[in-house]
């Protein structure tokens, strides 16, 4: 389903061009919001006090990116406790600011800037309010960018290359209906991963494996964990340093069978994987990551990119 929300983060040139780069995002367009007058000139706007903050109407998918995860790429380009200045830029029509014309994104929005500020002692200084008015800028503002290769911009080149790569896992490795996994899954896939059941140790698929790829989420196909961070343990089970990224997983206190012990899960896919001790190398952070080969699927180099997995090439053989 199309969604839109309106974003201002200082000069819509450089803000319009990263947004437009993120996967999902389906148009990108530059004009005025919520200011005390009607169809603002770009002059109006910078010298004439009308109110208006330079902003980005995103229009988006929502069955490939969320709103909460393009309002994390939208805080890395812009600092969010800053009031009327971004980069190079000051004044009121340079304030960051998220506009929304479904009510529904309020307390989506709502809960994202709580998030944020948690990592800021300073106040957030993100206004956020329905969309009151919204006024299209001037022709030559559009796509300024693409007119303009070497035209000012706020924004780091580094981060436009981070966008183009901007996944939202939560939509592509969504979690699926058990029901689906009592076909498509073998039965000690099905009890490990759904019924937080263990696999025998040295009788499981990947225990004594050590070929470069990457190890993914039985159940969605994402990755989780990278050949280069497998270690043998002599545990019997697959062993790895850590996960690709942290983010990708969720760790529970597990008291069961008596023990007190630290549960592994995948965040998105919400099965179990396994549990983490800390008694893994000490070169390597002293964790061991014990996962049952059952919720892993293993991807060979050799095919990576083939099953789309192109991208994480380069982290084999990561220290």
């Amino acid at each position: 389903m199309q969604k839109e929300i309106y974003l201002a983060g200082g000069c819509f040139w450089g803000t319009e061009k990263y947004l437009e780069n993120i996967k999902g995002i389906i148009e990108t367009e530059v004009g005025h919001t919520n200011g005390n007058t009607q169809n603002p000139t770009y002059e109006e706007v910078c010298y004439k006090n009308t109110g208006h903050a330079e902003t980005v109407k995103v229009i988006y998918d929502d069955n490939q990116i969320s709103l909460p995860f393009i309002l994390e790429l939208y805080y890395d380009v812009i600092n969010p406790v800053s009031i009327n200045k971004q980069g190079g830029d000051t004044g009121s029509q340079y304030r960051t600011g998220i506009y929304y014309t479904d009510s529904h994104d309020e307390s989506l929005i709502g809960d994202s800037i709580a998030k944020l500020q948690k990592k800021y002692r300073e106040k957030i200084a993100i206004e956020v309010m329905p969309l009151l008015n919204y006024y299209r800028a001037e022709e030559y503002h559009q796509k300024y960018l693409d007119k303009n290769p070497n035209g000012y911009c706020h924004i780091g080149r580094d981060k436009f290359e981070k966008a183009t790569k901007a996944i939202d896992t939560s939509k592509k490795y969504a979690k699926k209906s058990k029901d689906i996994f009592e076909n498509s899954l073998t039965k000690i896939q099905y009890d490990v991963t759904q019924n937080n059941a263990t696999e025998p140790p040295f009788q499981n698929e990947y225990f004594d494996l050590f070929k470069e790829g990457i190890y993914v989420d039985v159940t969605t196909g994402e990755p989780l964990f990278v050949s280069s961070d497998k270690f043998e343990s002599g545990c019997g089970w697959p062993s790895f340093s850590k996960p690709i990224d942290e983010k990708l997983i969720t760790e529970i206190t597990d008291k069961s069978y008596g023990m007190m012990r630290t549960e592994v899960r995948s965040k998105n896919g919400d099965i179990h994987l396994g549990h983490v001790f800390e008694d893994g190398p000490n070169k390597t952070g002293g964790l061991r990551y014990c996962i049952n080969s059952a919720s892993l699927k293993f991807i060979p180099k050799e095919v990576m990119e083939e099953e789309g997995y192109g991208d994480y090439l380069t982290l084999l053989g990561r220290g």
